[in-house]
């Protein structure tokens, strides 16, 4: 169903996507949206290896939500992890891209949850994430991408 990559050469292991997956800050969700046309917007996440999820919150309405309540199946890129090498002057980057099927988290416990460990990535305190999430709770919606494919790349930019 999911295409592998043409250049094998260029491939990372799934341990080092996995890893790139983990270390990103932010990644660049794909939906479908209105008309045929691509919808792509960066965001913060937080990725679970265990569940093999990526976390991610959003407002309760817009055409992000729109276009995930009108199609779940979604692409979700990081990059990162930019070196360059002994022999050259173009940089190596690396890229990870989990494909996925994604929907709004319904069990508030839950949510509430997964957005404290999403918070964990960036917010420097507990007690920040606790107040944070207590203020705005209300206007958040959490939703989850399920995994189904996900490779790594790394290509020379030049």
């Amino acid at each position: 169903m999911f295409r592998s990559l043409r250049r094998k050469k260029n491939a990372l292991s799934i341990e080092e996507a996995k890893a790139l997956l983990h270390s990103a800050r932010r990644g660049v969700l794909a939906v479908n949206g209105e008309d045929g046309y691509p919808y792509a917007i960066p965001l913060n996440y937080w990725y679970d290896e265990e569940s093999q999820r990526i976390f991610f919150h959003s407002a309760k309405a817009g055409y992000k939500v729109d276009a995930l309540n009108a199609c779940d199946k979604v692409c979700f890129t990081v990059y990162g992890n930019e070196t360059i090498g002994e022999d050259t002057w173009a940089p190596y980057v690396q890229s990870t891209v989990a494909f996925g099927r994604c929907h709004a988290m319904e069990n508030e416990a839950e949510a509430r949850e997964a957005l404290r460990r999403f918070a964990g990535k960036y917010y420097p305190n507990e007690e920040l994430i606790t107040a944070t999430i207590e203020k705005d709770w209300h206007a958040v919606k959490m939703y989850q991408i399920d995994i189904e494919h996900l490779c790594g790349k790394q290509v020379q930019e030049r």
